[in-house]
């Protein structure tokens, strides 16, 4: 489970909520809960299509960055909405390594309580975040 943080503003017509962490991820309703459930929906949809098209889910923004981000403005407040993120989509590769690198890697991983391919995912995911 993820918990993201929605902006909740008063509309000409009742009230739009959209998110930081998604842009273009948006809801309207008539009262405040409609515009929740509406949200709800609207983000559940949003990272089924992310999983489907192969996009990388984003994780939840910091609450004090969210509120601080000039997208706040104007902002009546902030809703939190707990949503269950679909694992993204698996896929089996062949890769060749050294037979010294692969040993490190299994015995890296087999002392931090992971496997293989969770350590080579994770690296990955880290060297290429960090660009």
């Amino acid at each position: 489970m993820a918990v993201y943080v929605a902006y909740l503003r008063k509309a000409r017509r009742g009230y739009s909520i959209d998110f930081y962490d998604f842009p273009g991820c948006a809801s309207a309703g008539g009262t405040v809960d409609e515009a929740v459930a509406g949200a709800h929906e609207a983000l559940a949809l949003h990272i089924d299509g992310m999983v489907e098209d192969g996009d990388r889910v984003p994780d939840p923004s910091p609450l004090r960055e969210v509120l601080a981000a000039p997208e706040a403005k104007g902002l009546l407040t902030a809703v939190a909405l707990q949503i269950e993120v679909p694992p993204a989509k698996v896929r089996r590769v062949n890769i060749t390594l050294p037979e010294t690198t692969l040993r490190r890697v299994d015995d890296y991983a087999r002392r931090h309580g992971e496997t293989r391919s969770g350590l080579l995912a994770r690296a990955a995911e880290h060297l290429l975040e960090a660009k």
